[in-house]
């Protein structure tokens, strides 16, 4: 019964964080505002960040209580599960490190998948032929950009082909494996931890 009730409130406390990650991350992308994704995530978000931002100030167009706000459910979201799975809350000093390291492992992840997503859109376009872009698409092409564009800069397409995501890949996976060794994550703190 508590682990059916954790993996409830894991996917929708999961669900909830992708967005409030999303719209940080879109924000510091500088992504299309008035997009109908980016809408849908700021009025999701709203509630709770607006509540953040009359203690956290923004800087340069960039939102930081929607950071703020992702670092506390992270918090809340491992001792919630912890008890679920009947487990006692450790030290402060443990959540907050687990807390940091879950935001940090989601936020990879999230780039992971766009850049997947990007790939795969832009091979399902070219082959349909068409020239007008989905909304979903624009956005993930301006979450994705400002990660590609450096390492496109170093390693330039051949043939038509862009071979950056390759070594995105390899990069994310390097980082994702320093920090599950450096932190200790094991499968019991995966289990706690959302995002990894």
């Amino acid at each position: 019964m508590g682990s059916s009730a954790a993996l409830i409130f894991s996917t929708v406390t999961g669900i909830y964080l992708l967005a409030v990650l999303l719209r940080f991350l879109l924000q510091v992308a500088k992504a299309d505002f008035y997009n109908p994704v980016s809408q849908a995530v700021i009025k999701i978000t709203d509630p709770m960040v607006r509540v953040l931002r009359t203690v956290i100030p923004g800087y340069k167009g960039i939102d930081f209580s929607s950071l703020v706000l992702a670092f506390a459910l992270q918090a809340i979201a491992i001792c919630v599960l912890i008890i679920l799975y009947g487990g006692t809350i450790p030290g402060a000093g443990f959540i907050i490190t687990w807390a940091f390291v879950g935001v940090v492992l989601f936020v990879i992840n999230i780039y992971y998948y766009a850049i997947l997503a990007s790939i795969i859109m832009s091979f399902v376009m070219m082959f349909s032929g068409s020239t007008n872009p989905h909304p979903l698409l624009l956005l993930v092409w301006q979450l994705t950009e400002p990660v590609m564009a450096p390492v496109r800069k170093i390693i330039p397409s051949m043939g038509g082909l862009d071979f950056s995501p390759i070594f995105i890949f390899i990069a994310i996976q390097i980082i994702q494996n320093f920090i599950l060794t450096t932190f200790g994550i094991n499968q019991q703190h995966a289990m706690v931890i959302i995002g990894i």
